[in-house]
């Protein structure tokens, strides 16, 4: 196959309209370096087995585009999508794991944009710590975790990273906060020019700077101080996770088991103000978070002269939408939503989702340190836009009608597109696992599962045959998935061996959205439970859009 071959193979099956010969020329140029190094000085020309090594390369024929921030990323802040950790200082379980700044130094290598700290006085009261409170979990130092997010922040994504404080401090341990955040990130700390901010900044205007997320401080009763016993109980709590994260059947319409004290109605007293360094704190805040006095129809209302953050549980998330859906959508398209897990959470579970993107929520804060089929998503939604860590979100959130009206995530919708996906065969997996991995005495039994995660109309897992004793399957089988919302549905794959007598094994998988795919024959690559790329396995897939 000439380099003139190759590039109309790109045109014509790959879809690339665009492909120069230069192009194809460069292909095959790394093709033959990769696999003759004497034969590239006298070949220009692919063999059957060069062309097929490079369809079977996930770095030269990869299903998406990589690296490649393709987005438009001067809008503000609440127009996209945000790859967002949750009690990103915990090592494991949510009870008894240690706090470390490992899992954050992990997670911004992974291109997460949003870290989480809950942050309250050590023992002796001089000194922050970070710590999941009212648990078992051993504290790490408040400055050690902003040292490694100032290090790591940028090594993936040169887009804003944003540190939500949970704060559980006495004034004077926040002026202290003021002073290390301000120390630590001089000059990539950004600030707000004016106390509250009628729209959010872009993450283009905000590259490479460090944004500071937290209730702003308010009156500070001695009585309330922070008790280390864990003699407090959950609802007292001065937190992020506030009064919206109980279970939907405890919210009640107007909060009456709610400290009045909470509430951000209240404003901050002249004493507390001139407790020096509390108004540095204050000054810091560039994404007011709390919660509006009144139920949650109030808690919903947009303020045309400010932006702010709320925070929802995933339970109270699932009841807001059932009853006010499109105020949720509307919320969004200017201010900030966050939702968390519930509290049950121990292990560090996840939730699903698709039901916070398709109402806009911008922080779906998710355990990065748990694993499963909910965290695959997560990896698969920020495979987008070059895994810089903001995807842009779908324009159908972000319009408004002419009478004010905006999506309705529970109007029946008709199919925009068809996805059809071909699985041709897959390799590799003799390299990455030992002979006796999948079974003692044969070769492995291979199937794949290919699927839909999106709106619920567009939810559908198909799978193919079982292809016996073969390292190397080869399926051949196609399967189409009509779309009503293809701008936020993921493609689901995954790899099993079949066992007859046990629970099927696992052998790989991985997520993308729809909207990223390139059409044509790739190679997927994939990625073990945990979500680590595995070094050789792989499908042979092909795209196509109907």
């Amino acid at each position: 196959m000439t380099a003139e071959q190759l590039r109309n193979f790109l045109a014509d099956v790959q879809g690339d309209s665009t492909a120069s010969i230069a192009d194809a020329e460069k292909i095959v140029e790394q093709i033959l370096n990769k696999r003759h190094h004497i034969a590239k000085f006298t070949r220009h020309a692919l063999t059957p087995d060069d062309f097929h090594r490079y369809l079977f390369s996930a770095d030269l024929n990869p299903p998406i585009r990589e690296n490649q921030v393709h987005h438009d990323m001067t809008k503000p802040l609440s127009h996209y999508f945000i790859y967002t950790g949750h009690n990103s200082y915990l090592t494991g379980n949510q009870l008894s794991s240690d706090c470390s700044d490992i899992p954050i130094t992990n997670a911004l290598k992974r291109g997460v944009r949003v870290i989480e700290l809950d942050i309250w006085p050590n023992s002796t009261k001089d000194d922050i710590n970070v710590l999941h409170g009212r648990t078992l979990t051993t504290p790490v130092e408040f400055i050690r975790c902003l040292k490694s997010i100032k290090e790591h922040a940028f090594s993936l994504s040169p887009y804003p990273v944003i540190i939500t404080l949970e704060d559980h401090l006495t004034p004077d341990l926040q002026a202290k906060a003021a002073e290390m955040i301000i120390d630590t990130f001089e000059d990539m700390l950004y600030y707000p020019e004016c106390e509250c901010l009628e729209e959010l900044p872009s993450p283009e205007d905000l590259k490479h700077r460090i944004i500071i997320s937290t209730k702003p401080p308010k009156k500070y009763h001695k009585s309330k101080s922070v008790k280390s016993k864990g003699n407090k109980s959950q609802k007292d709590k001065d937190s992020d996770d506030d009064v919206w994260g109980k279970e939907p059947s405890d919210l009640v319409s107007d909060q009456e088991d709610s400290d009045s004290s909470d509430s951000d109605t209240s404003e901050d007293s002249d004493d507390e103000l001139k407790h020096v360094g509390v108004d540095a704190y204050k000054r810091l805040i560039a994404i007011h978070a709390g919660k509006p006095k009144g139920g949650l129809k109030e808690a919903l209302k947009v303020d045309p002269n400010k932006v702010r953050r709320l925070s929802l549980s995933e339970k109270a998330l699932e009841k807001a939408t059932e009853s006010h859906g499109m105020d949720v959508i509307r919320f969004t398209q200017k201010n900030v939503l966050r939702v968390y897990p519930k509290g049950t959470r121990f292990n560090s579970s996840n939730y699903k989702p698709l039901i916070a993107w398709m109402h806009g929520a911008q922080m779906v804060a998710f355990n990065m340190q748990g694993y499963g089929r909910s965290l695959w998503l997560m990896h698969g939604m920020f495979r987008a836009n070059g895994g810089c860590g903001y995807v842009k979100k779908p324009d159908f959130l972000m319009n408004v009608g002419s009478d004010g009206e905006v999506f309705n995530p529970k109007a029946k919708l008709s199919v925009k597109n068809t996805l059809k996906v071909k699985v041709y065969m897959g390799d590799g997996w003799h390299l990455d696992f030992k002979p006796t991995h999948f079974d003692l005495y044969s070769p492995p039994d291979f199937y794949t599962k290919v699927g839909i995660a999106g709106v619920p109309d567009d939810v559908k897992m198909e799978k193919t045959k079982i292809k016996e004793d073969n390292w190397t399957p080869v399926w051949g089988e196609e399967f189409t998935f009509p779309l009503t919302v293809p701008e936020i549905a993921l493609l689901r794959i995954e790899v099993h061996e079949y066992d007859m007598s046990e629970k099927d094994d696992f052998a790989g998988q991985i997520c993308f959205p729809v909207s990223e795919l390139r059409p044509g024959i790739h190679a997927v690559p994939l990625f073990d439970r945990k979500g680590k790329k595995l070094n050789s396995a792989r499908l042979l897939m092909r795209f196509e859009f109907v």
